[in-house]
């Protein structure tokens, strides 16, 4: 189906933050003494103290951020390069 102007994408209105907002909701109600989200936490690392890889990376990815993801070839490719220039043509001038 083609895109057609003036014609939302989206006609129910539904922006997709209303699941945000219960998850928020959720995750801050108090359950005993602590919030779930206090406890979601402690489960977490709880899992990465077991050992539990995946636990210790999001641990990581949130305390020290995502390592960055190099831009290269790999050995049967060579390196990606790209170059981005900005010539201004004088237009006056008679080549």
């Amino acid at each position: 189906m083609p895109f057609e102007p003036g014609v939302s994408g989206n006609p129910g209105g539904k922006n997709g933050k209303q699941f945000k907002a219960a998850l928020q909701i959720a995750i801050s109600r108090a359950d005993g003494d602590k919030t779930k989200l206090a406890r979601i936490a402690e489960a977490l690392v709880e899992k990465a103290i077991t050992g539990d890889v995946p636990a210790c990376n999001a641990i990581a990815d949130r305390l020290d951020g995502k390592p960055t993801q190099p831009i290269s070839g790999d050995d049967d490719a060579p390196a990606i390069l790209a170059r981005i220039e900005n010539v201004i043509i004088d237009s006056s001038s008679k080549a």
